[in-house]
Order: structure tokens, then sequence, then C-alpha cells
């Protein structure tokens, strides 16, 4: 396998681990999810969305459209890293992505888009990150900048054929 270039800030590492094996004994597709789920919670944390801010109430985000695509199978104790690109955001929204890749061969093995929102909880409507929070994504986001825009992101999911559109 060749090595490829982990983009994106790196967020968490990890090991696969035997609970998260499926029958085709790989890691299965719930697992994805969860460990790219705790990278969400670091980076909101990097960023000062701590449970300390949550529990205040003064705000918390709610994650509403995702999609993961899978790459690259992962086995039982093989090592990941999961990186993050913020690809844009405004006084209410972050829509982010995340990389998972094989920790030793840099490999890409799956990866998934954000698009997550800031709340008040009382309210339980949309409301402005805090400027402090804003500034935080506005330096990652300069960070990233350079990257590649990802040709997973936005991409959707269809049959060329549809069966609606069969003659």
């Amino acid at each position: 396998m060749s090595e490829e270039k982990m983009l994106g800030t790196v967020i968490l590492e990890g090991r696969v681990r035997p609970e998260w094996i499926d029958l085709n004994k790989h890691m299965n597709v719930a697992y994805y999810l969860l460990a790219f789920d705790q990278a969400v919670d670091l980076l909101w944390e990097d960023k000062g969305i701590t449970d300390n801010y949550i529990s205040s109430g003064e705000g918390t985000t709610f994650a509403v459209e995702g999609h993961i695509t899978y790459q690259r199978e992962l086995l039982e104790n093989e090592p990941y890293v999961i990186t993050a690109q913020i690809l844009a955001y405004d006084e209410k929204r972050l829509h982010h992505f995340q990389r998972m890749y094989h920790a030793e061969s840099s490999v890409l093995a799956a990866t998934c888009e954000w698009m997550h929102l800031h709340v008040n909880p009382e309210a339980r409507c949309v409301s402005p990150w805090p400027k402090d929070i804003l500034q935080a994504f506005a330096a990652l986001a300069d960070e990233h900048i350079h990257l590649p825009y990802p040709q997973e992101a936005g991409r959707p999911i269809k049959v060329p054929q549809p069966m609606n559109k069969r003659n």
C-alpha cells in the first residue's frame, strides 16, 4: 500500500476495539460513526464547547446532517487517526469534514461530512455562536484554506439509473 498524506488537523487517535468487529471480521459501520462523533466532541472541547459551556446553558450544538463514506476496511486492533477540516461556517452553522486514516499506512479508511448548528438549549432554537468560539473556528478555517476541497463532500447517494427512471 502506498502512503498517503493525511489532510486536516489531527483530532483523535485510536485503535479498533474487538467489540467493534462484525461478522465480516472488520469494523462495523456503527463504530465508524461513534469514532467520528468522539472526534467531534474533542474538536468542540478544543474550541470552547466544553461540558461546562453546555451544562451552563450558554449553548450547545446539534448535528443536523451527516454523510459517511467507507473507503477501506479497518480490522481489529488496527490504529486509526481522525482529522478535521473546516469547509464553511457562519454565525450559526459549521460545515466540517473528517477523514479517518489507517494510522500506520496513512491510507484513507472513511470520511464523514457534518453540518452542525449552534443552539440555545433553553429555547431549543438556533442561535449565534459566541464570539470566542466563532473566532476559534475562523482561526482553524484559516489553517485549512490551502487544503483541497474533499471530493466526497456534498456527494449524493444514487444509483446511476434509478428504478423510477428505467424504461
